[in-house]
C-alpha cells in the first residue's frame, strides 16, 4: 500500500518556500504604497499555515521515495503549487476570476507564458513581480526534475542522461542535493547578470528584475502588454536573446564547464544541433524580412533572430506581430513552437535531443534496409542508444501527438477557430505562450477565451510541463493497484 506520508510533507514544504515567494512582493507593494499587498500577505499567511501544517502533520522516520510516489509528487506538488500561487491574482484589484488566476498561475509555474492580464503597463510592481517569481521558480524546478527525477522515472527517453551523467557528474557531486545546489547557483548567477544587463540597457530596476527572472527561464512573462516591443531597444533585444539561449542550454553542462571541461556544452550533441536550428531559421525569418517586407537589414536580422529564438526555446516574448509576416511565418512558427530546447533546461516542447535520437534510429533503419545482414547501430554522443530510449522517445512522439490532436479538438468543440484551436493547443502542450492569429496571438491574451477553454489549457499546460508520462501514468488503472 502506497505511503503518502513523504508526499504530503513535500508538498508542504514546496508551499512553505511559495509563501516566503509571497512575501517579496507584499513588501514591494507595501513600499510603494499599493492595498495590494495585504493580499500577498494573506495569501502567504495561508500558504505557509497550509505548508507547515502538511509538513508536521506528515514527518515519520523514513522519507525514501519510490517510484509510484514520485509519479504522484511531481504531479500533485504542481498542482498545489498552482493552487495556491492564484492566490494573489484571485484576490488582487485585477478582479480576476479562479478560473483566470488558476490560468495565470499555471503559465507561471509551468514557464508558459500565456496571459489573461491585460493592462500590465498600469499593473501594482507586486504583481508583475510575482508573475517574474513564478516563472523564476518554476524554472529551476524544471532543471531539478530534468536532472534528478525523470532519469529515475525514464521518461521520454530522459534516462538516457541518467546513463551520461552517472560517470562524471556524480563522482563529482555525489548527490543530487549537491547536483541541484550547484545547479541553482549558476541559474541564480544567470539571473542576477541578466538583470544587470537589462538595467544598463535601459529597463527600470522592476522592470530588469522580472525580465531577468522570465528569460533565463525561458517563461516570456514582461511588464508590458506589447512584451519587448514597448522597449523597441537593440540591446534589450540583443540581451534577451542571448538569455534565452542560455536558458536553453543544458545546466549540467554548464556545472562540467566550471570544473574545467570548456568543451561540455559543444561535446553535448543536442547543443549543437539546436544552435544550428536556431540559426538557420533565425537568418531564414530575417532574410524573408529583408527581401518580402522591405524591412532594414539589421533590424531584420534583429526580429528574426528574437522572435525565432523565443517561440523556439518556449519562451514567448514577442518584439513584432510575426504571425503577420506573410504566409511564410505561420507554418514556421507553428513548427519552431514544437522544438523545444535542450534536456536539462528550463525549456518546453519535444526537445532536440528527441529528434536527434529519431533520426539515428532511421538513419539506422535505412542502412539495414540496404544491407539487411548489416549490423547498423544508433548512436548518440558516441554512445549506443539503447532500445529503450527508442521506445521511449516514439512513446513520447506519440503520445504528444494524441494529446495535441485531443486538446485541438476540444478547443474546437468550444467554439474556437482552427488557428486559434491549434496553435493554443501547441503553445500549451509545449509551454510556448502566445500562439497565432488575432485573439491569442503574440499581440493577443487569451482573457476572452471561455472559461473551459482556460481550464483544458491548463491541463495541456501541466502535461506539457511533466513530459505527459507523469501525468498520464496516474490514469492507467495498473498505477493504482498494489
Amino acid at each position: 500500500m502506497t505511503d503518502y506520508r513523504p508526499i504530503v510533507m513535500v508538498v508542504g514544504i514546496l508551499l512553505t518556500v511559495l509563501a516566503i515567494g509571497m512575501c517579496v512582493p507584499a513588501v514591494v507593494d507595501s513600499l510603494g504604497g499599493h492595498r495590494d499587498w495585504q493580499v500577498f500577505a494573506i495569501s502567504a499567511a495561508v500558504t505557509v499555515f497550509v505548508g507547515v501544517s502538511m509538513t508536521l502533520a506528515s514527518r515519520s522516520g523514513g522519507t525514501r521515495i519510490n517510484v509510484r510516489q514520485a509519479f504522484m509528487l511531481t504531479a500533485v506538488g504542481w498542482l498545489a503549487l498552482t493552487a495556491f500561487a492564484a492566490l494573489p491574482f484571485a484576490f488582487s484589484e485585477l478582479n480576476l476570476s479562479y478560473t483566470d488566476a488558476f490560468f495565470e498561475a499555471m503559465s507561471g509555474v509551468t514557464t508558459t507564458g500565456a496571459t489573461v492580464i491585460t493592462g500590465l503597463d498600469m499593473a501594482p510592481p507586486g504583481i508583475l513581480l510575482w508573475r517574474g517569481i513564478l516563472q523564476w521558480l518554476g524554472g529551476i524546478g524544471i532543471i531539478v526534475m530534468a536532472i534528478a527525477v525523470l532519469p529515475m522515472l525514464r521518461i521520454g527517453g530522459m534516462q538516457l542522461f541518467r546513463m551520461e551523467n552517472s560517470d562524471r557528474s556524480e563522482r563529482a557531486l555525489p548527490r543530487a542535493a549537491q547536483i541541484a545546489t550547484a545547479v541553482g547557483g549558476v541559474y541564480l548567477a544567470f539571473s542576477l547578470f541578466l538583470a544587470i544587463a537589462y538595467w544598463m540597457a535601459g529597463m527600470s530596476g522592476l522592470e530588469a528584475v522580472v525580465h531577468a527572472m522570465t528569460t533565463i527561464s525561458t517563461g516570456g512573462f514582461s511588464t508590458a502588454d506589447a512584451s519587448l516591443a514597448h522597449f523597441d531597444s537593440p540591446a534589450v533585444d540583443t540581451i534577451a536573446t542571448v538569455g534565452m539561449m542560455a536558458g536553453a542550454m543544458p545546466f549540467i553542462a554548464y556545472l562540467r564547464a566550471l570544473r574545467g571541461d570548456r568543451l561540455a556544452l559543444l561535446q553535448d550533441g543536442q547543443v549543437p544541433l539546436f544552435l544550428a536550428t536556431a540559426g538557420v531559421f533565425a537568418l531564414t525569418a530575417a532574410g524573408w524580412l529583408w527581401l518580402c517586407a522591405d524591412v532594414d537589414l539589421l533590424r531584420a536580422l534583429r526580429l528574426g533572430a528574437l522572435n525565432v529564438v523565443s517561440m523556439m526555446t518556449g519562451t514567448g516574448y514577442a518584439s513584432a506581430a510575426f504571425d503577420t509576416w506573410g504566409s511564410f511565418s505561420m507554418p514556421m512558427f507553428m513548427m519552431l513552437m514544437m522544438v523545444g530546447g535542450c534536456a536539462g533546461s528550463t525549456t518546453g516542447g519535444i526537445k532536440i535531443f528527441r529528434f536527434r535520437i529519431l533520426y539515428a534510429a532511421a538513419r539506422s533503419q535505412m542502412h539495414h534496409l540496404l544491407q539487411p545482414h548489416g549490423v547498423f547501430i544508433p548512436y548518440y554522443n558516441r554512445r549506443p542508444i539503447p532500445d529503450e530510449v527508442i521506445v521511449s522517445v516514439l512513446s513520447f512522439f506519440f503520445l504528444f501527438g494524441i494529446s495535441l490532436a485531443a486538446i485541438a479538438l476540444g478547443l474546437g468543440m468550444l467554439g474556437l477557430d482552427f488557428v486559434t484551436a491549434l496553435s493554443g493547443a501547441v503553445a500549451a502542450l509545449a509551454n510556448v505562450g502566445p500562439g497565432l492569429g488575432p485573439i491569442i496571438g503574440p499581440t493577443g491574451t487569451y482573457q476572452s477565451l471561455p472559461d473551459a477553454a482556460k481550464w483544458l489549457l491548463s491541463v495541456g499546460m501541466l502535461l506539457g510541463r511533466l513530459e505527459l508520462f507523469t501525468v498520464l501514468v496516474m490514469l492507467t488503472r495498473g498505477f493504482w493497484r498494489g
